[in-house]
């Protein structure tokens, strides 16, 4: 065995150049998979063990207004093991700048409890400054992610208006909690415009006249309980109280968007990395088949001095091995590096207790298993035709292909075809397989650029939709209590304004057989346009006078189609109950909604015309005097800054997946040069003995490279357009995976984002043409025609 082992070492260093570029694109694959898939697993356990330490509750519910002596009631529930009520209340903040007021919800703490430490369900983790204390004083502790966006730190004023009254409140610290890792109203995050803060329970109670009453609360089920049972047990107990209806941990805003970016970014750590590794399966499975074919007589040598098939075949793998086993080394190396950025994006994002970077054996064992299986497959499909010669088979060289008239020749008999282009068209015609796997392999790595820069596009296009055509107008408001119908033309003669529409948003349970949904459901005026319902594949629909318009995702969540008919049960007012036929489905990008004309949802919840919210259209250079008559206004609880938001968005966004997007850009580069070289240097290998002929019978150096490197643009231009279509698949089955029943993300992807992958794809193949033709022009023109193999 150690004449194979030298011989293995030999073939490895002859090989350098190749079983680098391999062993890169297995690091990558393993090092994505480690990476992404470890980062998804220190997240999940940080999570859980917020969860677990601060004491998430199980089940949600928010009410109207319910006596504390119904506590008990709720506790004896069968499945309820624990039982908290609290109080919280939405206000308008003024934070003391000329922008736009904030929104913030004023949460109940009990100042006895929070400072020991011994809080009951959903507890808030003191990070800055210290814990309220009773006084004539309001003061709070912020949200930190808030405090962070709005750079308030502790000794901070500001001043809101809490049921009618403005109060100044001092921040006094800053805290976060497992029920609001991501908060906003609406349905959305919105860490910029919408806050938490925490004040002395007594005071709330006393500032909201709810004394001896809750307006919220939450749940921890016994183990075992049934969770559909404990909550309709809930809300029958809760539905006289204003109920708004219970919903599971799942289901709650901000543990549901924790789930699904977890959730996205398992997606993306098993699709991308498994591409990276079939690709280098096709690479070491060429690389090896040439290496097998340059040695058949080697083989048949070591078959006639005794050596088994086996043994053979045993060499060749564990050359395979090797090979990978440096890229999983690298891979390793290169996870952590991967692992630790992607984890630092996520940071900022996730404010849990502690979030560090962790690797599991049981990961490594199965990224070493994978990159293992794939090298022995590709090694084995390489040489199982050779090791099983005989050797007097094996001493003599392969047979020379077959050449004949190419397709092209046959399809167009008459047509003249230069020389030098019909010998490249004849190499790749007879050697479909070799030629297939460099396409293949090239399309993918075009695939991988797309699907790492697409998200740009996606990004910009769910920008362009939300905040132009859904929201034309660039302010919301939110009344409370509901403001009579004059409210729109009271708010035109705002400083500023140039258009303002009011309409109604009510939650409401949808049903439809044994399906349910806890939605909004909005009444919009007729002619509004400030208030569009937009398909996001038709453009604007106008409301139908009568019946309910679904969103997409809301009616695939219930099984609904237009002309079904669904029941509508208002969680609030009289709390009627009605059945409407769905007149049409629209397709929305985010949320699940439905939609009605405004006078049908007075009709339906029969409890007057009152209005919830206004959209505006306000000047921008007015901008500064509307805010401050909005902050001097006790009836807007809630306000919502177009550009405030967008912003934010951006940020957030063009950060994150500008990071994404380079690192995969880099990557599929890598990927690309990995395989366009590799193609180049065994067609080099087995086209050697016939361009150094060629150049001996007058030849010059740059027609002979024509010939070989022609064959690798011709297969470079096959991929091209299979690359598009991959990378729009890829992209299209990305976009499924990650899609939740609150998100529907589109696929949309700009000529450019195209044209900048055709372009890094025909640069790598640039670059590996001219390594290529430097060995071509290094010829040593005797030994290559000394011996034919």
């Amino acid at each position: 065995m150690r004449a194979l082992n030298l011989k293995l070492w030999r073939d490895l260093w002859n090989l350098r150049s190749q079983v680098l570029t391999i062993a890169l694109v297995v690091a990558i694959g393993v090092g994505g998979f480690v990476g992404l898939f470890s980062v998804h697993a220190s997240l999940l356990q940080a999570r859980d063990d917020f969860y677990r330490s601060h004491r998430l509750a199980d089940v949600f519910v928010t009410l109207k207004r319910a006596p504390t002596a119904l506590a008990a009631r709720v506790a004896a529930i069968d499945g309820v093991a624990e039982v908290q009520t609290g109080l919280a209340f939405d206000a308008q903040i003024d934070l003391g700048d000329p922008g736009a007021p904030v929104t913030g919800r004023f949460v109940a703490l009990d100042l006895v409890r929070a400072p020991l430490g011994t809080q009951a369900l959903n507890a808030t983790r003191l990070r800055e400054g210290r814990w309220p204390e009773a006084g004539p004083a309001l003061e709070a502790v912020v949200s930190e992610s808030f405090a962070r966006a709005r750079g308030l730190r502790p000794g901070a004023r500001v001043h809101a208006v809490l049921n009618g009254r403005l109060l100044a409140v001092q921040v006094v610290g800053l805290a976060i909690s497992p029920e609001y890792v991501f908060a906003g109203s609406g349905g959305a995050p919105d860490e910029r415009s919408f806050g938490i803060w925490w004040v002395d329970a007594r005071r709330l109670a006393e500032l909201l006249d709810l004394r001896g009453a809750f307006n919220q609360a939450v749940l921890r089920l016994a183990p075992g309980a049934s969770e559909p049972a404990v909550v309709a047990a809930l809300d029958r107990l809760l539905e006289p109280y204003g109920s708004l209806g219970a919903v599971l941990r799942r289901d709650q805003l901000s543990a549901r968007v924790v789930d699904d970016e977890l959730d996205q970014l398992r997606v993306m750590g098993t699709v991308l990395p498994a591409i990276f590794l079939a690709v280098a399966m096709f690479i070491l499975n060429g690389v090896l088949a040439r290496q097998v074919a340059t040695q058949r007589a080697q083989i048949a040598s070591l078959k006639a001095l005794g050596y088994g098939d086996g043994t053979i075949a045993a060499h060749y793998v564990g050359m395979a091995l090797l090979v990978a086993g440096l890229g999983v080394v690298a891979g390793l190396a290169l996870s952590g590096l991967i692992g630790r950025a992607m984890l630092g994006l996520y940071e900022p994002v996730f404010r849990f207790d502690a979030l560090a970077y962790r690797t599991s054996a049981p990961l490594v064992g199965v990224a070493v298993a994978v990159a293992a299986a794939a090298a022995a497959l590709g090694a084995w499909t390489a040489i199982r035709a050779v090791v099983r010669l005989r050797p007097a088979q094996a001493m003599q060289p392969p047979a020379p292909p077959a050449y004949r008239r190419t397709l092209a020749e046959r399809l167009a008999p008459g047509a003249r075809v230069r020389a030098r282009a019909l010998m490249v068209l004849r190499d790749v015609e007879n050697r479909p397989w070799r030629s297939a796997f460099t396409v293949a392999g090239v399309a993918m790595a075009m695939a991988l650029q797309i699907a790492g820069a697409f998200w740009l596009d996606a990004i910009a296009h769910i920008e362009d939709v939300q905040f132009r055509q859904v929201q034309p107008g660039n302010v919301v408001l939110h009344f409370q209590p509901h403001a009579a119908p004059a409210v729109a033309a009271e708010l035109r003669r705002l400083p500023g304004v140039l258009m303002a529409e009011a309409y109604r948003s009510e939650p409401v349970r949808v049903l439809r057989g044994a399906r349910s949904r806890e939605v909004a459901l909005t009444g919009l005026p007729p002619h509004a346009p400030l208030l569009p319902v937009v398909d996001a594949r038709r453009g604007p629909v106008a409301l139908p006078d009568e019946g309910i318009v679904l969103s997409q995702l809301l009616a695939r969540d219930i099984g609904a189609q237009t002309g079904d008919r669904v029941t509508v049960a208002f969680r609030l007012g009289h709390r009627e109950q009605v059945e409407l036929p769905v007149v049409a489905v629209v397709h929305t990008l985010m949320g699940q909604q439905a939609w009605m004309s405004l006078a049908a949802l007075h009709r339906a919840a029969r409890d007057g015309a009152g209005l919830s919210d206004a959209a505006l259209l306000v000047d921008d250079s007015a901008l500064p005097a509307f805010w401050a008559a909005i902050k001097a206004t006790p009836g807007v609880s809630a306000v919502f800054d177009k550009r405030s938001v967008q912003r934010a968005f951006d940020e957030r966004t063009s950060y994150n997946m500008g990071a994404f997007s380079a690192i995969l850009t880099l990557f599929a580069v890598a990927m690309a040069v990995g395989i366009t070289y590799n193609a180049a240097r065994i067609a080099l290998s087995e086209r050697a003995w016939d361009l150094a002929s060629l150049r001996v019978l007058g030849m010059t150096r740059g027609e002979v490279s024509v010939l070989l490197l022609g064959q690798l643009a011709f297969e470079l231009l096959l991929a091209l357009p299979l690359g598009l279509l991959a990378g729009r698949g890829l992209a299209a089955l990305l976009m499924r995976l990650m899609s939740s029943d609150n998100i529907e993300f589109p696929v949309v992807i700009a000529p450019a984002t195209y044209a900048w992958a055709a372009i890094i794809v025909l640069a790598a193949g640039a670059a590996s043409a001219l390594l290529v033709r430097r060995r071509v022009d290094r010829f040593d023109l005797v030994a290559v025609l000394k011996v034919r193999e």
